[in-house]
This record gives structure tokens, sequence and C-alpha cells, in this order.
């Protein structure tokens, strides 16, 4: 390929990428339900421009604080949506609402989705299909358009993991790979159990060390980060807000205990058997806010179990995604009010990678498309119902 060719592609990769995040952002922005009131975020954005690592005052319904006798109020997720959101509460103040946040990180995936897929394959129809896949024939559509803090955390990890695939696939800068993954970690700490899959893209006979040393140091200023932030609110650098929440104990769902072997069942059953609620008076079907199963979610996750076994990235990328889940599912809960399962969507991106590498072994089919449009239809409306018209029930 000559220059002048090479370099018009590009630009016209990045005009037509451009217009797909445009595109996502005002369909998230056009389904939304609105300003959420789990602002916890943009709240603790506010808080960091005063220099503060704390709310001052809490509400009712926000009941994830961990309340200290100086009355500060400590937020327990972790921080990264507010260091993102910061400079737009510092431009916008008010006028920026947390769900925006979640808008454009979710528009971001879906580009960077594409991008990845285009690496994998240089292909548009692949790289198309990829991009709606994550953005419309998944449940992140529902997480990037409502944007509470739970939600737009979760869409933030995915994604500085999505950021760290492309590069990982691109130009593997591995300071940048490991400024992606410590803001990764900084978004939903048990993602670092993903780190399998991207020390061993970067394993290599001579260079291994260089490599691995260079991803540590781009993740080293978050981790101390994160370590300082832990010990001026918890004199402790790990992070155990979750378990200083008053009361949190004596709900039923840690009934034995924050973490429990016995609680992989019930997030088995969520994310392999749960069906919509069916009623005999209108609107007949409502999505349920215990969850609904990811094969009705998104149908063409299917596709995932069609990336090539032999390849050693494949078994890597289903080992990082069996630590992820094995962590979460230990956790008592399973991540309701939600649409789906949300806890998936912490190793998604890995998921729709292999989904990606399975698409390309069998080739882009036409049943292919038909699964997708079939999770375009449910995403759709698992958001109406629930964003528009408040249909959902337990």
């Amino acid at each position: 390929m000559n220059p002048a060719h090479k370099t018009y592609t590009i630009l016209g990769m990045r005009k037509f990428v451009s217009i797909f995040f445009i595109a996502t952002f005002v369909v998230y922005f056009i389904t939304s339900p609105g300003k959420t009131p789990y602002d916890y975020f943009t709240r603790l954005a506010d808080s960091f421009l005063q220099g503060k690592y704390y709310l001052e005052d809490s509400q009712p319904w926000l009941s994830e604080l961990v309340p200290t006798i100086e009355h500060k109020f400590y937020v327990i997720q972790p921080p990264m949506p507010a260091i993102l959101a910061t400079p737009f509460r510092y431009i916008l103040g008010d006028k920026f609402q947390q769900q925006y946040l979640a808008h454009i990180l979710g528009a971001g995936l879906v580009v960077l989705t594409m991008a990845i897929a285009y690496k994998i394959k240089r292909d548009i129809s692949l790289s198309i299909f990829s991009g709606i896949l994550i953005g419309f024939g998944s449940i992140v559509w529902y997480l990037a358009s409502t944007g509470s803090v739970w939600y737009l955390g979760q869409v933030c990890s995915a994604f500085f993991m999505s950021a760290a695939i492309y590069e990982s696939l691109n130009k593997r800068r591995t300071l940048l790979v490991g400024m992606f993954l410590g803001s990764m970690f900084l978004s939903r700490l048990h993602t670092v159990l993903a780190f399998p899959f991207f020390l061993y893209l970067f394993y290599d006979k001579k260079y291994w060390f260089r490599n691995y040393f260079q991803i540590a140091l781009g993740v080293l200023p978050f981790l101390l980060f994160n370590f300082y932030y832990n010990f001026v609110r918890f004199d402790t650098i790990f992070d155990k807000g979750y378990f200083l929440v008053p009361g949190i104990y004596s709900e039923p769902w840690f009934s034995k205990g924050m973490l429990n072997i016995a609680y992989i069942p019930e997030h088995l059953k969520l994310l392999f058997l749960k069906i919509p609620n069916f009623y005999s008076y209108p609107p007949y079907i409502q999505p349920s806010w215990y969850g609904l199963a990811i094969w009705i979610t998104t149908p063409a996750f299917i596709f995932s179990l069609f990336a090539p076994i032999k390849e050693n990235l494949t078994k890597l990328t289903w080992l990082s995604i069996f630590f992820i889940f094995i962590l979460l599912s230990l956790r008592g809960g399973t991540g309701w009010t939600q649409f789906g399962y949300r806890y998936a969507v912490d190793f998604y991106p890995l998921l729709t990678f292999l989904t990606i590498k399975g698409i390309v072994a069998m080739g882009l089919k036409k049943y292919h498309w038909i699964l997708l449009f079939i999770g375009i239809i449910v995403n759709l409306w698992g958001v109406l119902w629930i964003n528009k018209f408040g249909w959902v029930g337990w």
C-alpha cells in the first residue's frame, strides 16, 4: 500500500468511527431516563475540586456511603469515574450530569471494539458488527444510557479494558497499556484478574522482563493512588469500604457474609436461566430487576465458543473470564437492580474479543446478523420498558 493511499484509509476510518461515536452518544442520550439520582461520582468530583476526598453531606437514597464522626461520608466505589468527571464539572458545573460521562464512555467503548475487530481482521463489516454488538446488542446500552454509580463504574472499566486490548494489538506501547490497566483497576478493582490475558500478549523470551516492567510502571501510579486514597480514609492501604457500610451485614443477601462459595449457584442461575416476567395483562412481558440470562440479552455471544480453542490466547482469555466471574459470584447479591446480568460486563471486552475471534474463524454469515438483530431488539425492549415506561418488576 502506497503512503498516500494508507493515509487516506486511516483518515477514512477515523471519520467512520467518529460518526459511530456521535451516533451512539445520541442514542444513549435519547434513551436515557434523565438525571440519575445515584450521582456519587459527580458529587465526589465536586469534592475533589474543593481539595476534599469525601462528601460533606448525604441523602437518604445514597445508601452506600461510609459515615464518620467528623460528618464525612466516604464513597465506597473506586474513584476513576469521579476523576474523569472532574474536568467536566470544573468547566460545566452542574450542567454536566453523571450519566453524560456514561454516554461518552459507552460510545468510546463502541469505537474501541470496532477498532479491535479491525485489528483482528481488516473487514469493515466485521468492525460494524462488533461495534453494534457491544453498543446496542448487549446490556451496555442500558448501563451507558442510565449512568448510575454502579453502571458507570462498569462502563468505565470496560472502556479501559478495551483500550488496553486495542493498544496490545496495535502499537503495543507497554507503558500506555499499563496506564489503561491501572485506570481499569481504579474503576472496578477485581478486573485486575484479567491480567493473565495481557501478560500472555506481552510474553517474549527475549524482552519479557522489559515488557512486564514497563506495564507495571504504567500501573504503579494508579495502584499507589489507590493505596493512599484508602489510607487517608480507612487507615489501611486496602479497600474495605464495602465492609464499613452501616447495616451491610443485616441485609439478607449477605446472610453468609460478604463472600461465600454458597452464593455461586445463584449467580449461575441468573447468568444462564433467568427469563423475563410474563403477565396476562399489558404489557404482558416485562424485564425483571433480578436480571436476565446472557443468552437472551446477547445471543451473539454464543459465537465466542467458536474461537480457536487450540490457541493459547483463547485459553488465557477464557481463564481470565473465569477468574473474574468466580470472584464476582462469591459475592452476596447478584447485582440487581439491573437489566441482564450486569456483573458480566466486567469481562465483556474479553468475551467480545472471543466472539470476534469465533466469527472470524467461521466467516461472517447471515445467521450472525440475525442473532445480532435479536439482541438489539431485546436490549431496545429493556431500555424502553425500564427507562421510558417504567415497566419492570421483580
